[in-house]
């Protein structure tokens, strides 16, 4: 099995953008889209016969008022600063709320409950070289390294159903809990990096958390062609503490047109530049 992140040190890089080119190279492949907290990848890939399932972030309290007392001890009991009072009402403020469960054993009216915070879902579907899954963080829930976990999970259960012997992963940017928990167990990770300062300064502290595991990596500059300097300043870097740059990306405005007409670069121009050198990524990082 080929377990292959795509992984950034920042957000605009092109990462989604190679993902789809790689995921659309072979047959039965498995995609993983662990970017939770903004899943863009099916908007390209476009997974059809659609499984979903809730995901549980966690728990919120709430307050019955018809037993409320207000007499407030939940809110000295609160280390959260989640709990106040308004106009002589007791409230719970739900983005501060860690779920504790504190508040519902100290409320002497038996008045405080826990509720679910199941907003978010994951996803599994076809998509036309495989299958795909994916998930949505709903906006102030919490656990993204969790449903990540969840994604990789279910993908490499539709691995073994598919008897495929590839997972692409998408990953999120940067080196957070989400980041890792995308890498975590993974074969071989792609850094996708750009020829800016951000660029490089984030592409060695991604390079930094993959050595930490022990994952076999390999760079990959986009638009290596807008800033020749940087890009001469990121292969020397490379070089000099071993880490290899398999491609080199120009910049091309028609990968905008094909994610436009929800298509990859391979399948939108498969014979410009940029599309035969991801075709060569794509050989070189499943034979190696």
């Amino acid at each position: 099995m080929n377990e292959i992140a795509i992984i950034s040190g920042k957000g605009g890089t092109g990462k989604t953008v190679i993902s789809a080119a790689l995921a659309t190279i072979g047959k039965n492949i498995v995609v993983a889209d662990c970017d939770v907290d903004a899943s863009n990848l099916y908007l390209i890939l476009l997974p059809t016969d659609y499984h979903s399932e809730r995901f549980i972030t966690g728990y919120k309290a709430v307050i019955d008022y018809r037993t409320c007392t207000n007499c407030g001890k939940c809110i000295s009991y609160c280390r959260f600063g989640a709990i106040n009072k308004l106009s002589d009402k007791v409230i719970i403020s739900e983005t501060d709320c860690d779920g504790c469960m504190l508040c519902t054993r100290v409320c002497p009216s038996v008045s405080v409950s826990m509720v679910k915070s199941d907003n978010s879902y994951w996803y599994t579907g076809d998509f036309r070289n495989g299958k795909m899954v994916h998930a949505r963080l709903a906006p102030g829930e919490e656990n993204s390294g969790k449903l990540v976990n969840v994604v990789r999970d279910q993908a490499r259960k539709v691995l073994k159903e598919t008897m495929s012997d590839i997972i692409i992963i998408d990953g999120p940017p940067g080196t957070g809990c989400p980041a890792i928990s995308s890498i975590t167990g993974a074969d071989k990770a792609i850094i996708i990096t750009e020829p800016t300062c951000s660029g490089f300064h984030d592409m060695k502290r991604i390079l930094d958390l993959t050595a930490n595991f022990r994952i076999e990596s390999y760079v990959v500059i986009n638009k290596y062609d807008l800033n020749v300097e940087v890009t001469n300043q990121i292969t020397d870097w490379c070089q000099s503490n071993g880490y290899r740059i398999i491609g080199k990306l120009p910049f091309d405005t028609r990968v905008v047109d094909a994610m436009l007409n929800c298509k990859s670069i391979i399948e939108w121009m498969p014979d410009s530049e940029i599309s035969i050198k991801i075709k060569s990524i794509y050989r070189d990082i499943i034979n190696n």
